[in-house]
C-alpha cells in the first residue's frame, strides 16, 4: 500500500538527464493514502515527524502530482495520497533580469526548482484572513507560495499599468502583466 523510496528512486532514475519524470502521462492504480504531509512553510513529514534529508525530499517532490484539489505522490506502478497544507512549494527567492515589460523573474523554491513566471507560470495573489498569499505556478498545477521576504521585493518591483479602464498594480514577467492588487486597494 506504501510508494517505497525504491519505486520512486528507480522511476527518478529511468527519467535522468531527460528534466523530471512525467508523472502528467502516469495514471497507475490508487493504493491508499500515505501519512504524509507538506506544511505552509514549506516542510515534508512524515508519520507527524519532518523529513531532514533534503535530498528525499527533493526526490519526492520530483513525483508530485495534482488531481483537482488532491496531491498524490506517483510512480508508473504505484499512487498514494498525500495531505498538503496550502501549496506544495515554497518560493524563497527569485532573480530579476532585465527591466520593465521585457524584465523576467525566475523564482527557486526551497527543493530546488526554478521557474520564470510567464503566460505559463502565472503569479497569482490571493487575499486570506485580509493578508495576500501569492503564488507562482511551478508546474502542471502545481505551485509555490512565494515566502514573505520574496513577495517584500516584489511589490517593490511593482507598477500601476491601466487594464480595462482600471489602474492595477502588479508586475512584468517575460512580456505578461501580473496583477498583486487593485491600485485603489492600495491608497
Amino acid at each position: 500500500m506504501t510508494v517505497s523510496a525504491e519505486s520512486i528512486a528507480s522511476a527518478v532514475k529511468a527519467a535522468k538527464g531527460r528534466g523530471l519524470p512525467p508523472v502528467d502521462k502516469w495514471n497507475p492504480p490508487f493504493c491508499g493514502d500515505l501519512d504524509m504531509r507538506i506544511a505552509r512553510d514549506g516542510t515534508w513529514f512524515y508519520l507527524g515527524t519532518p523529513i531532514g534529508r533534503a535530498p528525499l525530499v527533493r526526490l519526492f517532490s520530483t513525483v508530485l502530482k495534482r488531481e483537482g484539489d488532491k496531491f498524490f505522490l506517483v510512480t508508473p506502478v504505484e499512487k498514494v495520497g498525500i495531505t498538503v497544507d496550502d501549496a506544495p512549494f515554497l518560493a524563497v527567492d527569485f532573480e530579476v533580469e532585465g527591466k520593465g515589460r521585457t524584465q523576467k523573474l525566475t523564482f527557486q523554491t526551497s527543493v530546488g526548482d526554478t521557474v520564470t513566471a510567464d503566460a505559463d507560470h502565472p503569479i497569482r495573489v490571493e487575499i486570506r484572513d485580509g493578508e495576500p498569499a501569492p503564488y507562482v505556478e511551478v508546474r502542471a498545477g502545481l505551485e509555490a507560495l512565494i515566502d514573505r521576504k520574496s513577495f517584500f521585493r516584489l511589490f517593490d518591483l511593482g507598477v500601476t499599468e491601466e487594464i480595462d479602464g482600471e489602474d492595477v498594480f502588479g508586475v512584468w514577467s517575460a512580456d505578461t502583466f501580473f496583477e498583486i492588487a487593485k491600485a485603489t486597494d492600495l491608497a
